[in-house]
């Protein structure tokens, strides 16, 4: 697998963002620098990363340690919840740039709504301030549901280029979804494998069978063949070659109905209609 067998989006500021990335969520930080060195060397490109897994320096030492030029490189982390508010938001952009090593940010996102504490719009507009800056080539929002996008794009000015939201099979939260495109947003997908409890699921196997793929590679497909970002982690050298190896197949439109009819509401993460976590150790 090379990085230009990997599709691009192009967002909706004009950046262009590989379709498939490696997160780094739970990746312990002794850890982070040798599996994200094994991700660039299996063809990733694009890194996503955040403040609150307590990873970046890994992501940084990695980016560096690669060779890898900065342009061909796409690197994402996202603000802590307990530093939402306009001026922490600024000094947690500053800690995270310096910890990752980077000049620029190539998309920093509002990892949680938080709406408890009222505070996303004031976030953003910070935001607005490090994009104005060119310190972001671009800035986007995480588990936003459509009253939060409703509300953040009446009262600021520039839109999101993706909502990243926990999305698989079993969990396809199709109003948010909807919602999301509907405004000129892509929609990126954490958790893209129901943290692997998707993998059982009948209609997956069958499709992997048909394919002679693993059911991982299908579920991922089919994200694909939905226009979805992904994100999928895994320390594992095999399933890190294996997450990116997507593009010498393709599913039918049966395929794609069948894993679409396994929604059933599995949520495996917080609700970003109540999650009021700080997001510090």
């Amino acid at each position: 697998m090379t990085a230009s067998s990997v599709p691009t989006v192009k967002l909706n500021n004009g950046i262009k963002i590989p379709q498939v990335g490696y997160g780094v969520f739970q990746v312990p930080e002794d850890g982070t620098q040798q599996a994200v060195e094994l991700a660039l060397e299996s063809g990733y490109r694009h890194i996503d990363t955040a403040a609150a897994y307590y990873n970046e320096e890994g992501v940084g030492a990695a980016i560096k340690a690669s060779g890898i030029p900065r342009d061909e490189l796409f690197v994402t982390t996202k603000l802590r919840n307990g530093d939402q508010g306009h001026d922490k938001a600024l000094q947690a952009f500053e800690d995270s740039r310096r910890a990752l090593g980077l000049d620029v940010i190539d998309l920093y996102l509002v990892h949680w709504p938080l709406p408890s504490a009222g505070l996303y719009v004031e976030t953003w507009k910070a935001f607005e301030k490090l994009y104005a800056e060119k310190a972001v080539r671009a800035i986007g929002v995480s588990n936003f549901l459509p009253e939060h996008l409703d509300t953040l794009l009446a009262q600021t000015e520039v839109t999101p280029v993706v909502n990243q939201i926990e999305v698989h099979p079993t969990l396809q939260q199709t109003a948010v979804q909807d919602a999301t495109r509907a405004a000129g947003i892509a929609v990126e997908a954490y958790s893209p494998l129901g943290q692997g409890v998707d993998l059982d699921q009948q209609a997956v196997l069958d499709v992997a069978e048909a394919h002679g793929k693993t059911p991982g590679q299908v579920v991922l497909r089919w994200h694909l063949e939905h226009g979805t970002i992904i994100i999928p982690k895994s320390v594992t050298p095999e399933r890190i070659r294996s997450n990116i190896d997507l593009f010498d197949f393709e599913l039918s439109a049966d395929e794609v109905a069948s894993i679409d009819a396994l929604e059933a509401g599995n949520r495996t993460g917080e609700d970003p209609a109540t999650a009021a976590f700080t997001q510090y150790r």
